[in-house]
């Protein structure tokens, strides 16, 4: 993140670790008192509990955000379509039973196609895509290696190469996670 008024948005944010995480990185890089104040964040969770934990975590640690309890999936709180300088995620990798009849003709995924119903991947891919600003947003998050070649998402693959969505694809090394020994990607999204 850049010091200036932008807005963030983490569609997974679990217990807030990004946001804390970004507000220390402006800190550490002299972002002035007022530049840390315009920085502001949101969040969307699912897990009650965690949500809790997300809004004590924002407020010890001095963060300006909100954090609202819901499905990503089914729900916009924020009425965020193109509304986000950045989005940050970490979000379920291979997510199995998201999709429901009433996605399938979603706006989010209205200039590609439906992700497919046995693979959440794709879904938060057009999902964080449609909630970045059209002619700046940019955002980076992680999935399991397995996205770079489903076959089922090979279109969709094909159309944000061919739209220049995608910025970069990054490999990362096995065992970052201690709940998971899988590799992950690291991609970034532009604008």
């Amino acid at each position: 993140p850049q010091p200036g008024d932008k807005k963030f948005l983490d569609p997974a944010c679990g217990s807030g670790g990004m946001f804390v995480q970004a507000a220390r990185y402006m800190h550490a890089h002299n972002a002035n008192e007022a530049e840390q104040m315009k920085f502001r964040c949101y969040g969307v969770e699912k897990e009650p509990d965690t949500v809790k934990l997300a809004k004590m975590n924002l407020l010890l640690n001095n963060v300006r955000g909100d954090i609202t309890e819901a499905n990503s999936f089914y729900s916009d709180p924020y009425n965020a379509f193109g509304a986000f300088d950045y989005v940050m995620a970490n979000p379920p990798f291979n997510l199995k039973s998201w999709y429901d009849s009433t996605l399938e003709h979603d706006p989010r995924w209205a200039d590609y196609q439906t992700p497919p119903e046995s693979n959440g991947n794709y879904a938060w891919i057009l999902h964080i895509l449609s909630h970045l600003k059209k002619q700046s947003g940019m955002a980076g998050f992680l999935l399991a290696n397995g996205a770079l070649n489903d076959s089922d998402t090979l279109e969709i693959r094909k159309k944000l190469i061919q739209n220049d969505k995608v910025e970069a694809i990054i490999v990362l090394p096995r065992e970052l996670f201690i709940t998971t020994d899988i590799s992950v990607t690291l991609w970034i999204l532009n604008q």
